[in-house]
């Protein structure tokens, strides 16, 4: 029987990647459309919503909490699941890594607040949910992450741009594989507790472990270039992101490791893409010459 999901923000980095991993596992795929659609009527006879909506950092005040109604209300109707793809900015730079299900929720700034807040308000509802948590994205095209913007635009020159201390072990989760995993815990989803919070290890990485895997995959020295954070200071005005950016700056300074027991022991043969030919796809559209044809990788056979 053919399975439904629906799916909210399907342009966006972890919606895009979602759509294509349900579509290629035999699903139905729904990509909601803000100017056609409405949620009533799209989420009608779902089996999962996908709620990859995600705000500019300068909205989430706003528009975070006041949108989550809507999805909760829609997923009781249609008694379907919602996957949340979960990041970890609700633990603080104070809770001790590795960062798991059982972590405590000690984030004291704005934006950690406002995810802590998010996600107790689909377990309030009682709602059937899926956190899938997992670090900072890599893509396989140009999505304004912190990789693709700022980190691996100087690889055309040979450097890695890291904006944090290059020995501090941080996570990073490639996308193909985060949406791959989105659609094995939505087929368990009946046999999972109603909110299930689940990390994906993903890989863990300092800078320097980073650049060598670039280098083994665009075969060629990676340098290690420290961001310099005092020009963003300039951009304050006229950026209204800059200060969560700021916010958020603690994060490259704080280790951290995601524990992925719970995700191994539900899905004991997921087997992620090796970590060179994650860098290579992460890389290609980064640093090749437009129309340049990218090297065949293990993941794409």
């Amino acid at each position: 029987m053919t399975q439904t999901v629906l799916v909210l923000g399907p342009t966006g980095r972890f919606g895009r990647n979602a759509a294509t991993a349900f579509e290629n596992a035999g699903w139905q795929v729904r990509r909601f459309d803000r100017k056609i659609d409405t949620l009533e009527s799209a989420a009608r006879g779902v089996d999962v919503i996908v709620q990859a909506w995600n705000p500019p950092y300068q909205h989430w005040q706003a528009q975070v909490l006041a949108m989550q109604p809507a999805v909760h209300r829609a997923a009781l109707v249609n008694d379907a699941t919602v996957i949340i793809p979960g990041n970890v900015y609700v633990f603080g730079e104070n809770t001790p890594a590795p960062w798991s299900p059982t972590s405590p929720h000690h984030a004291t700034n704005l934006l950690g607040q406002i995810r802590i807040k998010m996600e107790q308000s689909y377990r309030d509802a009682g709602v059937r949910t899926i956190i899938l948590r997992a670090g900072d994205y890599l893509d396989t095209e140009a999505s304004g992450n912190w990789f693709d913007r700022i980190m691996a635009p100087s690889l055309r020159k040979g450097a890695l741009t890291f904006p944090g201390k290059p020995g501090i072990p941080r996570a990073w989760a490639f996308l193909p594989d985060l949406a791959r995993a989105a659609v094995l815990l939505a087929e368990q989803r009946n046999t999972l507790d109603r909110f299930a919070d689940i990390c994906f290890e993903g890989y863990t990485l300092t800078a320097e472990q980073m650049a060598a895997s670039i280098a083994q995959a665009r075969n060629h020295d990676v340098l290690i270039k420290e961001m310099a954070w005092w020009p963003l200071r300039f951009a304050w005005p006229f950026m209204p992101e800059m200060k969560h950016i700021f916010e958020m700056r603690y994060i490259w300074n704080t280790p951290h490791s995601l524990d992925g027991s719970k995700f191994k022991a539900l899905v004991p043969d997921f087997e992620p893409t090796p970590m060179v030919d994650a860098f290579r796809q992460a890389t290609d559209f980064v640093v090749l010459p437009k129309g340049a044809k990218p090297q065949l990788t293990t993941a794409a056979v």
